[in-house]
């Protein structure tokens, strides 16, 4: 029965926003909101192990529905645990709700039990975050907070004390319409034929295209045509952009492969589109030109030439009719054919010997899991050597999604994101691509899995390293110190608590293994015994990396291959479009 408290309000302001469930752990100051939950029609609460759990599948599950997404937690550490997911989801720009409770209010600012300063300690995750002191002005801050996280979009904080929570509320909820998304950003004239202009008189064009071009594949794929532009693309605009492109040539930085960072240095021009990379050592540095939709974007890489904000898709539109058609399409020719070179010289990393190599590369198993997953699954991938074989082997398509910590760069996020990517896909695999360092951080959430029945397919690439710390060493010559540890059998740890499990220590055997798991409606962790010796090289190695292998007293580093997109650069090479 209804008691129309403040968190009875809340709850009900938040279902009229298009919320359906909350993520969080239950407790003291909470009690009131997560009773609202449990009598409140069409909401429901997402019971995890760690509030830092909560706020990683909210972001995920707001970057794939594009919708509000809500997490709690509860006064002091509740709040604390939840800082870390929160500035993964502000940094990738997904719409998060975090509801934080506080200690009764009388006690604030005397030093009581779990009391910390949520105004403050959430400063730096976002510009809004309001504590409700009395009753009546709860459902109208909710309602702002609800905007501020649509709007930005991005992360707001509403703080609540679990006494006022408790308290009669004054008014009914707010259940006027919520507005997602943005309008879109036109250009100014001036700025397109600036850019038409320096486009038209550069000789070679080179295009570098990050998540902003989430709407502007078919305009970035013409442009491209147009004035014969090899594409290069960040690991974020990856899944949006290489994709049915007969131009790319990989991609650029710690993680890059390819002819990319060749194409960028090359060309007369560089234009950068909707992307903010932030290693801009491998980016050029001179005419350099730069599209986004976020002025404040413009040029904090590197200087520019000029900045154009705007859309990429309604920019790229407006500049067609004002650029010319290149006849040379020798440069293009030339990038295509160093991208295909460095990519067969890569392959064969992984297709020598395969078979009877142990422990086995995790190159393989990254190829094998790309075959056979559909063509819609979800990817969450942890921080660290699995972004290395996400972004070399998984192939985009322009259906799959692949969602990482690729901003923030905190470890442990695949498992938890692959929660919030289960809720906002159910009809799609999910597939966590954990390192065993990650899981490791918050291997409780297999029991989140398991009590929610959640049917994540969960591969662990078990190494017993923290191989990106491993190889950060080695190029600072340094000996790998305190990044190795014993074995250990994640798949009796998935058994212990309920789940399917499957131990690979073979080659031969991963192939059948991925497809029992990908084939199964329920929770399965894949506990796969990789190499803790493959580690990435960049695509661009300096004069000091070399050194700092040279000094390294770590073990052999092996190429990464790049699995199944050598097929796609031998087809561009082939079949690339005539201007």
């Amino acid at each position: 029965m209804s008691r129309n408290t403040v968190a009875e309000q809340l709850v009900r302001t938040l279902l009229a926003a298009g919320v359906t469930r909350v993520y969080g752990v239950v407790g003291d100051s909470l009690n009131p909101v997560v009773d609202a939950v449990r009598t409140t029609d069409g909401i429901e609460w997402v019971h995890v192990r760690n509030e830092e759990t909560a706020a990683f599948a909210a972001a995920a599950q707001a970057q794939i529905d594009g919708k509000l997404a809500v997490c709690a937690g509860s006064c002091g550490p509740g709040n604390t645990h939840l800082v870390q997911g929160l500035y993964d989801a502000q940094r990738s720009g997904a719409p998060v709700l975090a509801l934080a409770s506080h200690i009764p209010s009388p006690q604030i600012g005397t030093g009581y039990f779990q009391e910390t300063h949520p105004e403050r300690l959430f400063g730096d995750v976002t510009e809004f975050r309001e504590l409700v002191s009395r009753p009546d002005q709860m459902p109208r801050l909710a309602r702002i907070a609800v905007q501020h996280a649509l709007g930005t979009p991005g992360v707001a904080v509403l703080v609540l004390p679990g006494d006022i929570a408790g308290r009669k509320a004054v008014g009914p909820a707010d259940t006027t319409p919520v507005t997602a998304g943005r309008a879109t950003a036109w250009p100014s004239e001036d700025d397109v034929r600036e850019l038409a202009r320096r486009i038209n008189e550069a000789d070679t064009v080179a295009l570098f295209c990050g998540a902003g071009v989430r709407h502007a594949h078919e305009e970035v794929m013409a442009l491209a045509g147009q004035v014969g532009s090899p594409v290069g693309h960040t690991l974020r605009g990856k899944e949006w952009i290489q994709y049915d492109n007969p131009y790319d040539v990989g991609m650029i930085g710690l993680l890059g492969y390819g002819a990319c960072y060749e194409a960028l240095k090359d060309a007369d021009l560089t234009v950068l589109l909707g992307c903010d990379f932030p290693y801009d050592e491998f980016l050029p540095k001179h005419n350099v030109v730069q599209v986004d939709h976020d002025p404040r974007r413009l040029g904090r890489r590197v200087p520019i030439r000029l900045g154009v904000h705007g859309d990429v898709a309604a920019t790229l539109r407006a500049l067609r009719p004002a650029v010319r058609r290149k006849k040379d399409d020798t440069f293009l020719r030339d990038m295509l054919r160093r991208h295909e070179r460095a990519l067969t010289r890569a392959v064969d990393a992984y297709t020598k010997n395969i078979e009877h190599h142990t422990p086995i590369h995790p190159e393989y198993v990254a190829s094998i899991l790309d075959s056979l997953a559909p063509d819609d699954t979800v990817f969450t991938v942890d921080t660290g050597m699995n972004n290395v074989w996400a972004a070399r082997y998984i192939t985009p398509n322009g259906r799959r999604r692949v969602i990482g910590s690729f901003t923030h760069g905190s470890m442990a996020n695949a498992l938890p994101h692959a929660i919030g990517a289960a809720y906002a896909a159910p009809g799609r695999k999910v597939v966590s691509m954990s390192g065993d360092g990650g899981l490791s951080m918050l291997l409780g959430e297999l029991i989140t899995v398991r009590q929610h029945g959640l049917p994540i397919t969960t591969v662990v690439f078990n190494n017993s390293s923290l191989g990106m710390v491993r190889l950060e060493m080695m190029v600072d010559g340094m000996p790998a110190f305190e990044t190795d540890h014993a074995p250990v059998d994640y798949a009796k740890v998935a058994e212990a608590v309920g789940m399917r499990a499957i131990r690979v220590e073979e080659p031969q055997d991963v192939r059948e293994a991925l497809h029992e798991a990908l084939t199964a409606n329920e929770p399965v962790l894949v506990d796969v015994v990789t190499d803790p010796n493959a580690l990435s090289v960049p695509s661009r190695i300096t004069a000091d990396q070399v050194t700092g292998f040279a000094l390294s007293a770590g073990r052999t580093v092996l190429h990464g291959g790049v699995g199944s997109m050598i097929d796609l650069a031998r087809s561009n090479l082939r079949n690339i479009p005539r201007p």
